[in-house]
């Protein structure tokens, strides 16, 4: 458990819990090494946040050209008190990627949970984000989760709660690969139980020029944030990247209705990594990322394939971005 002060001196003690379930540096390993050793080369994207990475991210949202976040919030801002209606005021919110930013706030303020249980990957993120939480939300009682949601989790649940709801924002569904995307929302399914409900973010399609333009930003924070993957590995699995041999890029693979994130190579190179050696070619390229961008009634099939009902969506005027309300269906 974690306590500390709000701004005014009062003490912020029992309403954070901290909840660590080891989302192991084995795993990191293991996925790292069989992502390097294939043909086309690939990397998983939950490794871009760790605390630095989170911070790039924080910035990224506050892009010009990135639109996701500030239209998911104008849909959160312009809707908030239907949703809170859908989820039910005082259940208890799971939010799948904690973050302090005005999302989890509207949404916050509109719900009004009686438990808060952030769930992510970096622990340093998690514990910022509950603190600052804690502080904007003085009744609020958190129970902060370190945990990989990428695969089975765990969470600090009481077998009695049955109101339970989650929030997953930012279209980061579309970092799974659609058959992933299933699993994944199978799981949540099952966290949640019968009649639990998911407001989720999703993306929409749209033009290309549109699409590029927010992954590749004039001021070069996406292309940072893309190569501290590199840094990262180098600190925690001991590899030697030189970071500045790699370039960002990031194009729109119309086939497969997704933005692809790359690293490539700028010239030929031989990689250490967790005690295994990698040689990468002049303009081969480490696949780090994809976001998947679906219409409402594609996204709608996937979640009634992973047993969910559509309940309702917003999007805003210009239809850039959507948020949808699940319910798991009934046993």
């Amino acid at each position: 458990m974690t306590q500390g002060h709000t701004g005014s001196g009062e003490r912020v003690e029992s309403r954070i819990r901290f909840f660590d379930f080891h989302p192991t540096t084995a795993d990191v390993r293991a996925e790292v090494l069989e992502g390097l050793s294939q043909p086309h080369k690939r990397l998983p994207p939950k490794l871009f946040y760790d605390q630095q990475g989170s911070r790039l991210f924080d910035a990224i949202t506050e892009l010009p050209e990135y639109y996701p976040t500030r239209t998911e919030i104008q849909i959160l801002r312009d809707h908030g008190e239907a949703m809170a209606e859908q989820l039910g005021r005082g259940c208890v919110l799971i939010e799948l990627g904690s973050g302090s930013s005005l999302k989890i706030q509207t949404l916050l303020a509109a719900l009004r949970p009686r438990v808060y249980i952030p769930v992510d990957i970096s622990r340093a993120h998690l514990l910022e984000s509950a603190q600052a939480l804690a502080e904007r939300f003085p009744e609020l009682s958190i129970r902060a989760a370190c945990a990989d949601y990428s695969g089975p989790f765990e969470l600090p649940l009481e077998p009695e709660w049955r109101d339970l709801a989650a929030f997953f924002p930012g279209s980061s569904i579309g970092n799974f690969d659609p058959d992933e995307a299933r699993a994944f929302l199978k799981r949540v399914g099952r966290v949640l139980g019968p009649g639990g409900r998911l407001l989720i973010g999703v993306d929409l399609k749209k033009e290309r020029a549109v699409l590029e333009a927010a992954y590749n930003d004039a001021q070069g924070v996406t292309a940072a944030f893309n190569l501290n993957l590199l840094t990262r590995l180098n600190s925690e699995l001991g590899a030697d990247f030189e970071v500045d041999a790699f370039r960002h890029r990031a194009v729109f693979n119309e086939d497969a209705s997704r933005i692809e994130m790359h690293l490539v190579s700028r010239g030929n190179q031989r990689v250490r990594v967790a005690g295994q050696v990698f040689d990468v070619r002049l303009g081969e390229s480490i696949h780090t990322e994809n976001s998947y961008k679906y219409g409402i009634e594609d996204f709608q099939r996937l979640a009634r394939s992973a047993g969910f009902v559509s309940e309702q969506v917003w999007t805003d005027a210009g239809e850039l971005f959507s948020v949808h309300c699940l319910r798991v269906e009934d046993a």
